[in-house]
């Protein structure tokens, strides 16, 4: 008996290796992806200016990298004794706006950079949902926990997420032709919009980036959120929240996600290199030096073969480490 719907996915003719730059924007639903390639040392940036929920604060993100905007601070928004970006995520946040500025300006560098060199960007779109500054007009990226009563909420239409990213997949493939662009739709549920309304944000990013597929870009779509509602479809792969995934659905969706972009060789040494992390993280109970200094021998030995198979993964933190241990 079969006692789930499950699809096959076609695996992506140009898969990422060691020596391929990728970029994760979007929602938090790109960060638990990118966290798991990162975890493997593989050459990742998850969200430059922070976790972005909407079409718009993607775009603007991606707009401040490419155009090299400096912010300077009359950028910045004072409140409740910190200084703020709505271009920014609350990371970049700080009670001196001189941190402030040289994060946001800093971090806005190192995308680009990182941009330039990416075979990769992945886009993952939570909600079609904005809000807007009122006394601005300005859609944030994050409204910063200040009052509602200062911003208008707006829900964008498929033609507007269109024209709008339409312009950006231009600029994008003019910028930089051999970057691959991967549009996916968050299984997170924003459940601020009620049930239905959910629903309905989902289904205009759904349209809208199944209408931005045929652009001459071709972007692709891997589809995170089927995954979820439409194979695992159960509440024991959810979060305690019962909105986000639980860890055993991303790593199910990861599972996926390699088959599709991964080469063999490229998973086989991720797995190498998740177990070095895993064991510089252990918090280590050994009654003995000579098994300290047995385990630290055989991780550096894995730490060894590693570096012969791919000799651009930087492991140095984790070797000093195990080097550190050996010899106690």
């Amino acid at each position: 008996m079969e006692l789930r719907t499950t699809f096959s996915l076609e695996p992506f003719k140009n898969k990422i290796t060691y020596n391929d730059r990728v970029m994760f924007i979007g929602s938090c639903f790109a960060s638990s992806i990118g966290s798991q390639m990162e975890m493997g040392h593989m050459p990742v940036m998850i969200n430059p200016a922070g976790t972005v929920f909407n079409p718009v604060s993607v775009c603007n993100t991606l707009d401040t990298i490419t155009n090299g905007k400096k912010f300077f601070p009359e950028d910045l928004h004072y409140y409740n004794g910190t200084w703020l970006s709505f271009y920014h995520y609350t990371d970049f946040s700080s009670e001196d706006p001189s941190i402030v500025l040289e994060k946001i300006n800093r971090r806005s560098k190192e995308a680009f950079e990182f941009l330039k060199r990416a075979r990769f960007l992945f886009v993952t779109l939570g909600t079609a949902r904005v809000y807007k500054l009122k006394k601005s007009d300005l859609i944030v990226s994050n409204c910063h926990k200040i009052p509602s009563d200062q911003f208008e909420s707006k829900m964008l239409t498929v033609d507007e997420i269109v024209t709008l990213w339409t312009e950006q997949l231009d600029k994008l493939h003019l910028l930089f032709p051999q970057l691959q662009i991967v549009f996916t739709i968050s299984p997170v549920r924003h459940w601020k919009d009620g049930a239905h309304g959910n629903q309905v944000s989902k289904s205009v990013l759904f349209v809208a980036v199944d209408e931005l597929l045929k652009h001459k870009a071709s972007p692709q779509y891997f589809p995170a959120y089927e995954l979820v509602m439409d194979d695992l479809r159960d509440y024991r792969f959810y979060d305690d929240d019962m909105l986000h995934p639980s860890s055993s659905a991303i790593n199910y969706i990861w599972e996926a996600f390699t088959g599709c972009y991964l080469e063999s060789n490229t998973i086989n040494t991720w797995k190498e290199v998740v177990k070095i992390t895993k064991a510089f993280n252990h918090r280590f109970n050994m009654d003995s030096d000579i098994k300290k200094k047995y385990f630290a021998e055989r991780i550096l030995k894995q730490i060894s073969d590693v570096k012969v198979k791919v000799p651009t993964i930087d492991l140095s933190i984790e070797e000093d480490h195990f080097i550190k241990m050996r010899k106690v």
